[in-house]
């Protein structure tokens, strides 16, 4: 647990030490550079008011803005929300969006591992948690993110079986979602949420799996039924028993089941014999 925290730890102050190198450049831009940028503020001053809408920048709540100076990041990162100003000429500026963003896995033909074919897809959320590493580390830290998602769910569920990935989505979720965080935190990026949406099995092994749990279900009915008739046996025994220890109460047993018969308005006809003419019977 304490080797993961310092991993996580030096992860993180690697990333600070990588954005402090990147806004701390626009200092190297060398004689030619400063005179360029005089240039450019002299051509500023000599076009007042009008270059005063070419200077003006303004960008939203949920937006942060990187200017380049001479293709150098400025001193500061990111700039935002609200209102910045620019070099006409010499500046240039790119907007990051910081909210949350969301999209689709497409579904991906997995083998699992124990050799059955699956597909499963996804969906992922991620925000850029850094715009600086987001602009600079990576050409599309969008598309990026979308093609090591589909990676990363073959490579987990591939070493999952196929009950594991019917039973343990949280888990794989959750795998999954470190798994990204930690590949693309260089690139400023926060995967905050992974879940598995679908698995599609084919259907031969659809047809193999409801009539295994056709079976199971009628192996245990079975097995409930003969319990209910070892019950019933036992039941019965008992109730013998005790009528052979009274005689009588074969004779009451008699008329509860004749006053049953007639309540049930049928055609049925009884003739009630002795009890004592029927034991007769019985001895010869």
């Amino acid at each position: 647990m304490e080797d993961g925290r310092e991993t996580a730890a030096m992860r993180e102050q690697n990333r600070k030490d990588r954005q402090i190198a990147l806004e701390n450049t626009d200092s190297d831009i060398g004689l030619c550079g400063w005179i360029l940028v005089l240039f450019s503020i002299l051509l500023t001053l000599l076009t007042l008011p009008l270059s005063i809408w070419m200077c003006i920048k303004i960008v939203k709540e949920y937006e942060r803005a990187i200017i380049f100076r001479l293709g150098r990041i400025l001193r500061g990162g990111a700039k935002g929300p609200g209102l910045f100003f620019i070099l006409p000429c010499t500046d240039s500026f790119i907007n990051v969006d910081m909210r949350t963003i969301t999209f689709d896995i497409p579904p991906q033909e997995v083998l699992t591992k124990d050799s059955v074919t699956v597909s499963v897809d996804g969906v992922v959320y991620y925000r850029v948690q850094n715009a600086t590493l987001a602009v600079a580390n990576i050409t599309n830290a969008d598309a990026a993110t979308r093609l090591l998602a589909q990676t990363t769910l073959r490579n987990v569920l591939g070493t999952k079986n196929l009950a594991e990935i019917l039973s343990d989505r949280e888990e794989i979720a959750h795998s999954m979602q470190s798994t990204l965080d930690d590949a693309t935190d260089d690139w400023g990026i926060k995967v905050e949420r992974v879940e598995i949406k679908d698995v599609k099995l084919p259907l031969q092994l659809q047809r193999a799996m409801a009539a295994e749990a056709e079976a199971t279900r009628e192996a245990r009915a079975k097995v409930i039924a003969a319990e209910g008739e070892m019950n019933a046996s036992r039941a019965l025994k008992e109730a013998s028993l005790v009528i052979a220890e009274s005689p009588s109460a074969l004779q009451l047993r008699y008329l509860q089941t004749l006053n049953t018969i007639a309540a049930e308005k049928n055609s049925t006809i009884i003739f009630p014999l002795p009890i004592d003419m029927m034991q007769s019977f019985v001895k010869h």
